[in-house]
């Protein structure tokens, strides 16, 4: 099989299963025992062995021949030897650690943006779609009604506006300003018992003091004084 196709089927295969961080790099300037080496990552032993056999199914699909399988049994590193080609399908943390890159990078071979694009985005969706030919209404003739209830509309829209209260002035601020406080008018004491109304024209007992009523004792004595000394 031709090493160009040969490489496209293994690319398209790892591309269908997820395959993460493909590369594939040209060694025909380094060994002579391969043409190609292609690297890529899967994120658990499940998904490695998922891509093996992708990429297994798919060149034997295509009259290829697949020469032997590494590693299937614990999936941290599966290695699918295709003859000219060598596919090795890695843990992220194995790939990091052994850097294939390294020894093989010599010289990437880039599959094409435009090829995988086409693919990834290939579909029913991709059908143009008819555009919506937009026509002209008619103009719409405006009523006295209609502006009136337009007019409604607009003013109900409207917020109210608020009331400020207006701040409160001390009695220095009044007098820098010109300005005479408002007097404060003193309340009306409350009317008791003492204090209540008299009507017009009653007569109003008053109660006598001490020095009255000392003082009509002791004119009572000097009268009945008077009265014994001129009786004898």
């Amino acid at each position: 099989m031709d090493i160009k196709k040969l490489q496209t089927l293994v690319f398209d295969a790892l591309e269908d299963v997820k395959g993460q961080d493909i590369q594939i790099f040209d060694t025909t300037e380094i060994t002579s025992l391969f043409d190609r080496v292609c690297v890529v990552s899967g994120t658990s032993n499940r998904q490695t062995k998922a891509l093996a056999a992708s990429v297994r199914d798919k060149v034997k699909e295509n009259g290829g021949d697949i020469v032997g399988m590494e590693g299937e049994v614990t999936g941290e590193w599966v290695l699918v030897d295709l003859g000219d080609m060598v596919v090795h399908i890695m843990q992220p943390a194995i790939r990091a650690y052994y850097r294939l890159e390294e020894i093989w990078g010599g010289k990437e071979v880039k599959m094409g943006a435009a090829k995988r694009t086409s693919k990834m985005t290939a579909g029913p969706l991709d059908e143009e779609k008819p555009k919506r030919s937009r026509s002209k209404a008619a103009p719409v003739e405006v009523t006295p009604d209609m502006m009136a209830i337009q007019t409604t509309l607009d003013d109900e829209k409207k917020p109210a506006r608020k009331t400020v209260a207006k701040p409160r002035v001390s009695k220095v601020a009044a007098e820098l300003a010109g300005e005479k406080p408002a007097r404060k008018t003193a309340a009306k004491p409350r009317a008791t018992a003492s204090t209540a109304k008299i009507p017009s024209g009653g007569r109003v007992k008053v109660a006598a003091t001490k020095t009255a009523t000392a003082s009509a004792k002791e004119a009572a004595v000097k009268k009945a004084t008077t009265r014994r000394k001129t009786a004898e």
